[in-house]
C-alpha cells in the first residue's frame, strides 16, 4: 500500500515539476512581450489589441498552469503564524484537513464550473469581442479546468506525504 501511495505521489510530482518547468519560460515571453508593448506604446505612441491580450493570456497560463507546480514546493499563499512553529505531526494533520475540506472539494467546484464555462466558449468558437484581439478565447477558459486538475492532484500527492507522515510517527509511537 506504503509502494503504491508513493508512485502516486512520485508521478503527480514529476507532472507538476515538468509542467512547471516549461511553464516557467512563459514567464520571460510576458516580459518580452511587455517590453515590446511598452515601446511600441511609448515610441508609437501606438498599442495593439492583441499584445495586450496576450500579455494577460500569458499571465493567465503561468498562474493557472503554476500553481501546482507552486503548491508542490511550498510557494503558495499560507498564513504562517502558528504553521511555521507547528511540529511535523501538527502540520500534517494541518495539511491533510486543509487538503480533504477545503483544497480538493474547492479544486471539484471549479473544475466543474469552468469545464461548462469552457466548453461553451468552446461551442461558440468565442474569440475576443476586440478588433484586433485573438482567436480562441475558449483554449485559456480550458486552462482554468486544467490549472484546477492540476493543483488538486497536487493537493491528492500532499495529502499522500501527510498520510504516510502520520502512519510514520503511529509506527514510532508504537500504534
Amino acid at each position: 500500500m506504503k509502494s503504491f501511495l508513493l508512485n502516486i505521489r512520485h508521478a503527480i510530482d514529476q507532472l507538476n515539476e515538468w509542467i512547471g518547468g516549461r511553464i516557467a519560460w512563459l514567464t520571460a515571453l510576458l516580459v518580452l512581450l511587455t517590453v515590446l508593448d511598452v515601446v511600441w506604446r511609448r515610441l508609437l505612441n501606438n498599442t495593439q489589441t492583441w499584445i495586450m491580450e496576450m500579455e494577460w493570456h500569458l499571465f493567465a497560463l503561468i498562474f493557472l498552469l503554476g500553481a501546482g507546480y507552486a503548491y508542490k514546493h511550498d510557494r503558495h499563499v499560507r498564513v504562517d503564524l502558528f504553521y511555521a512553529r507547528f511540529s511535523s505531526r501538527d502540520k500534517a494533520w494541518v495539511n491533510l484537513i486543509g487538503n480533504v475540506l477545503f483544497l480538493m472539494p474547492w479544486c471539484a467546484v471549479l473544475i466543474w464550473f469552468a469545464a461548462g464555462f469552457a466548453w461553451n466558449a468552446f461551442k461558440i468558437r468565442e474569440a475576443s469581442p476586440d478588433p484586433g484581439g485573438l482567436p480562441a478565447r475558449y483554449v485559456i477558459k480550458f486552462s482554468i479546468v486544467v490549472g484546477a486538475v492540476l493543483l488538486m492532484l497536487q493537493g491528492i500527492a500532499d495529502t499522500i506525504t501527510a498520510v504516510l507522515k502520520l502512519m510514520e510517527r503511529k509506527k514510532e509511537m508504537g500504534g
